[in-house]
C-alpha cells in the first residue's frame, strides 16, 4: 500500500510539472490545439474540387430573344459567373487578364442557323486553368444539350429547331497536359521552400546557439549581416529556379511565351519576398522547431492551398477567397503562369508586380526594425 501511495505522489508531481511546462510554452499549446483547429477549418472549407462560379464571357453576337434565351442558365446558376459582351476582343482581353477563363460566343447568325437546322456556338478555354475550364466546357455543352431537348420536345418548336454543335478550343495550352498546369506552381513552390523554410530555420539556428548575436560585438552593422546571410539562400533559390524553370522546358513542353527577362525578374522579386518572410519569421522564433513550424504554416501550406495552385479559387468560399488576396504567393503564381502560357500582358504584370514590390518592402523593413529592436 506504501509502495502504490509513493508511486501516486511521484505521478502527481510529474504531471504537475509537465502541465506547468506545457502552460508555459505558448509553441506546444498553438501547435497541439490551435493549429489543428486552424487545418481543420482551412481544409473543410477552402479545399474543394467542385469547380463553381467559374468566371465566364457570353459573347452575344447574335442579341435576338432565343439566343439570349439560350445563354439565360449562366445567369443565377452556381457554376457561372457570367460576364456579357457583344465583342470578342473585350472578351479576349477579360481572359488574358485573368478575369474570366471561358469565353462563351454565340455567333450573329445563330437564330438563323438554327432553324434552319444547324447551329454552331463557340467555346474557348483558358489552358493556363485546365481542369477547371474543361469543367466548365462540359456544364456549357450539357446545359445547351438541355436547352435543345426541352425546345425539341415543346409543341412549338417540335419541328423548327435543329441541331446545335458546341465547338470547343483550348487557348494557351496547346498541348492539352497537365504538366503546363502544375510546372509554374512547382517553381513557386521552390522559391518559397528555399527562400522562407532556410531563411527562417537557418538563421533560427543562428539565434538558437548564441552565434548570431556574438556578430553584435564586431564593427559590422545589422544590414550586412542581414545580407551576408540572405544571399547565399538567394543563390540557392537561383539556381533551384533555372534549373525547374528549364527541366520544365524542355523536358515538359512547357512554353516561355511572356519575356525571360520578365519571368526571371518577379521571380526574382518574389524570391525577395520570401527570403523577408523568412527573416521575419527567425526574430520572432528564436528556436529551429517553431521557426519551422510557423514556416510551415505561414508560407508553405497557404502556398499549396490558398494560391490557385491545387485548388480553384473560385470554387471557395468569399471568406476564402478574401483570405488568399493576403497571401503574395497568389499574385506570383498568377504572374507566372500568365508569363509562361500567355505572353507578356502589361495590366497583369504592373499590377502583380506592384503589390509584390510592396510585400517586399513591408517584410524587409518589418525584419530590420525587429532585429534591431531585439539588439538594442
Amino acid at each position: 500500500m506504501e509502495r502504490f501511495t509513493g508511486f501516486l505522489r511521484r505521478l502527481r508531481a510529474l504531471v504537475k510539472k509537465e502541465l506547468l511546462q506545457l502552460t508555459r510554452d505558448q509553441s506546444s499549446l498553438l501547435m497541439g490545439i490551435v493549429l489543428p483547429l486552424m487545418l481543420i477549418f482551412i481544409m473543410g472549407y477552402g479545399m474543394s474540387l467542385d469547380v463553381k462560379n467559374v468566371p465566364v464571357a457570353v459573347v452575344l453576337e447574335d442579341t435576338s430573344p432565343t439566343a439570349r434565351d439560350m445563354v439565360s442558365f449562366t445567369q443565377g446558376s452556381e457554376y457561372f459567373n457570367p460576364t456579357f459582351t457583344h465583342s470578342m476582343p473585350e472578351a479576349i482581353d477579360l481572359m488574358k487578364a485573368h478575369k474570366v477563363d471561358v469565353i462563351f460566343r454565340v455567333p450573329s447568325t445563330f437564330t438563323e442557323d438554327l432553324y434552319r437546322g444547324d447551329a454552331n456556338l463557340q467555346v474557348l478555354l483558358n489552358g493556363v486553368e485546365s481542369t477547371k475550364s474543361t469543367s466548365a466546357s462540359s456544364y456549357i455543352q450539357s446545359s445547351v444539350l438541355t436547352w435543345v431537348t426541352t425546345r425539341t420536345a415543346s409543341s412549338i418548336a417540335v419541328s423548327s429547331v435543329g441541331q446545335v454543335n458546341v465547338v470547343s478550343r483550348i487557348w494557351f495550352n496547346d498541348a492539352n497536359t497537365s504538366a503546363w498546369f502544375y510546372v509554374p506552381g512547382i517553381l513557386m513552390l521552390v522559391l518559397t521552400i528555399v527562400g522562407v523554410f532556410l531563411t527562417a530555420v537557418v538563421m533560427a539556428r543562428e539565434w538558437e546557439r548564441g552565434t548570431f548575436e556574438s556578430l553584435f560585438v564586431t564593427p559590422v552593422q545589422i544590414l550586412e549581416i542581414i545580407l551576408a546571410k540572405l544571399i547565399p539562400y538567394f543563390g540557392v533559390a537561383w539556381i533551384g529556379l533555372t534549373l525547374c524553370l528549364t527541366a520544365g522546358h524542355y523536358l515538359f513542353d512547357v512554353p516561355l511565351r511572356g519575356s525571360i527577362i520578365v519571368i526571371m525578374g518577379v521571380s526574382m522579386l518574389y524570391l525577395l519576398v520570401a527570403l523577408g518572410i523568412g527573416l521575419v519569421i527567425s526574430a520572432i522564433a528564436k528556436n529551429q522547431f517553431l521557426a519551422s513550424q510557423m514556416a510551415l504554416y505561414i508560407s508553405f501550406l497557404p502556398s499549396i492551398m490558398l494560391s490557385g495552385f491545387m485548388f480553384d479559387l473560385h470554387s471557395e468560399p468569399v471568406a476564402i477567397q478574401v483570405i488568399s488576396h493576403f497571401f503574395p504567393t497568389t499574385y506570383y503564381l498568377q504572374l507566372l503562369k500568365s508569363l509562361l502560357l500567355t505572353g507578356n500582358y502589361w495590366p497583369l504584370i504592373v499590377k502583380n508586380t506592384s503589390i509584390l514590390l510592396g510585400y517586399m518592402i513591408f517584410f524587409f523593413f518589418l525584419a530590420f526594425y525587429m532585429t534591431r529592436k531585439k539588439v538594442n
